[in-house]
Order: structure tokens, then C-alpha cells, then sequence
């Protein structure tokens, strides 16, 4: 199978500062990667980097479909902005169109599954910033999907929502890779980690990647977070005091 993401020596600096080094992966089409680590280790960085935002400082990140679609967590969003869901579910579809192109029945078809897919269909008239942090993700979930990339970047996408809400974030990455698209999910969770076929463990710079056996090890945990985190049993379970988000 041909790979989406190919990574090979990957630096990226802000200024002088190196914000991430040393990473080399291969995401195979069709495949899901978790990226896990302490705050501020790079998580985002990567992201970042693989959208084009962040030009590597040093070497070449390649894939082979269309442009990532990222995700960033929702945060709160200006009451003066008037927005409806169902218009920040279309932008997703600009990369497609360019700015003069106007909507077809395929793009409004897009974002229509979108919606179905989180769940969010009977949300599609109402405005952005009266939903709640849970509904806000979800939105911007369906954005992502709506730009039909083969390739999905989430930032925490299920960090401190809902149960219902996360379920469905989850849902969807499954059936993303089930439909042989690759999908990129930052986060703090080892449980989430676990369920994605590759991790990637980095602290600035990659300390393991592999299956989730082989990278979610103590040694590895250890050099990563250092004592943030509670073993249970035969259950490590992190405990960062210093990561927090509103939503």
C-alpha cells in the first residue's frame, strides 16, 4: 500500500528556538497515528508542519493525495461574528474551490454528510458561538471531513467534551481509516493512543514511534514526562497538572 505521509528528518524552529527535531515516520494509506506528549513537546508543531503552516527548518515531509485537512480545538468564538454552522462546515470546502468558484450540489453534498456524521444536521441553521464546547468540536470535526482530504489532522479533538461528543470524534476517525483515508490525532489520552495503529512519543524531539506496544512503554513514559504519571497495577495512567483547556 502506497504511503500517504512520508517524513524524513524533520526540524522545525520558531526563530532560533527548535520546537521540534529528529522526526522520521511513514503513515501507510488507509492507517491512524497517534501523536502523544507533554505540553508544549511539539504536538501541534507537527500538525503544523505537515499543513504547510510551518515550513521545516530541516527535512521534507511528502504525501500523496490531497492537501491535510486540520483540525485545531475549538475555543470560544466572538458573539459579534455571525456564522452559522452550516456556513463554517462549507469553508471547509474553499481549498476545493478557490474564492470565486461558487457551491455545487457535490460541495453541499459534502457538507451535508459532514453534519450527519457528527451529528449535527438539526444544528445547521444555528449560530457558531450559541453552541456549546462539545457542538463547537463537532463543527469543526465536520469542517475537516467536508474538505474530503485523504489525509486528517485533529489537534485534541475529544479533550474535555462530552461523552457524546467524543464518541462520535472517535467514530469518525475509525471510519475515516475503515474508508482508507489516514488520519493524524494529537493527545494527551493512552488509551486513545492505543487504539490508533502508530504513536509517535515526542518531547521536542520523536522518542519512539511504532505500533502502540512498542512506543507506549514505561522507559519511554518515563523519559517523556518524567513522574507525570500514576502507575495502577500494570496501568499507567498520566497525570500533566499542567495541561489545561476551555472550551
Amino acid at each position: 500500500m502506497a504511503a500517504t505521509l512520508t517524513i524524513q528528518g524533520l526540524e522545525v524552529r520558531y526563530g532560533d528556538t527548535v520546537a521540534l527535531t529528529g522526526v522520521d515516520l511513514e503513515l501507510p494509506a488507509g492507517s491512524s497515528l497517534a501523536v502523544i506528549g507533554p505540553n508544549g513537546s511539539g504536538k501541534s508543531t507537527l500538525l503544523n508542519a505537515i499543513a504547510g503552516i510551518n515550513p521545516p527548518f530541516a527535512g521534507t515531509i511528502s504525501w500523496g493525495g490531497e492537501a491535510p485537512a486540520l483540525v485545531l480545538q475549538s475555543t470560544s468564538v466572538d458573539r459579534s461574528l455571525p456564522i452559522t454552522v452550516r456556513d463554517t462546515i462549507g469553508l471547509g470546502r474553499y481549498p476545493r474551490l478557490g474564492l470565486l468558484r461558487r457551491f455545487n450540489g457535490n460541495d453541499g453534498g459534502a457538507v451535508a454528510q459532514a453534519m450527519a456524521q457528527l451529528d449535527i444536521t438539526d444544528l445547521a441553521g444555528e449560530q457558531l458561538h450559541d453552541l456549546s464546547g462539545g457542538q463547537r468540536q463537532r463543527v469543526l470535526v465536520a469542517q475537516g471531513l467536508a474538505q474530503q482530504s485523504d489525509l486528517l489532522l485533529l489537534d485534541e479533538p475529544v479533550t474535555g467534551l462530552d461523552v457524546t461528543s467524543r464518541g462520535l470524534i472517535l467514530d469518525v476517525i475509525h471510519d475515516e481509516v475503515t474508508r482508507g483515508n489516514s488520519v493524524i490525532v494529537t493527545t494527551h489520552d493512552l488509551d486513545d493512543a492505543r487504539i490508533c495503529d502508530q504513536v509517535l512519543l515526542v518531547d521536542r524531539h520523536a522518542i519512539a514511534v511504532g505500533p502502540p506496544d512498542h512506543v507506549l512503554t514505561e522507559d519511554h513514559l518515563v523519559h517523556a514526562f518524567g513522574g507525570r504519571f500514576i502507575k495502577v497495577g500494570d496501568r499507567l495512567i498520566l497525570d500533566d497538572p499542567h495541561h489545561h483547556h476551555e472550551h
